[in-house]
């Protein structure tokens, strides 16, 4: 069976979500169905995979969050980070989170391509027997 995967990218750091999602196709057989939803950034991921849990096999979540100077930085990748395992538990379903904090742009740069060991997470769970 063609195993369907839904890849949702926050691209507010265009650069970086770009990174992240080569590095991720990349990764991915050509055997499986892949569609890819943009959303505007972090806080969107979780909603999003929410409302695609009973088409897909198994999802990524991918983006960038860069500490600012206020604790909006804390908020979102708490609460990015709990939605995603939450999900992932509850639907038994593998949800790659390929979300990178970062503490600056230069850090976010070097960690773009991270989004292959999401992906190569969610593969390996989708092996399983």
């Amino acid at each position: 069976m063609k195993k369907k995967i839904l890849i949702v990218v926050a691209d507010y750091y265009k650069q970086i979500s770009n990174g992240l999602l080569k590095s991720a196709i990349d990764l991915i057989p050509k055997s499986a169905s892949i569609k890819i939803i943009k959303v505007p950034g972090v806080f969107e991921i979780p909603v999003t995979i929410s409302k695609n849990l009973n088409k897909y096999n198994a999802f990524l979540a991918l983006g960038c969050v860069i500490k600012g100077q206020t604790p909006h930085f804390d908020f979102i990748s708490q609460a990015s980070t709990n939605a995603i395992m939450r999900m992932s538990t509850k639907s038994k379903k593998p949800i790659g989170n390929g979300i990178i904090t970062c503490l600056n742009m230069p850090q976010a740069v070097a960690r773009k391509k991270k989004g292959r060991e999401a992906a190569q997470a969610v593969l390996s769970v989708l092996a399983q027997k």
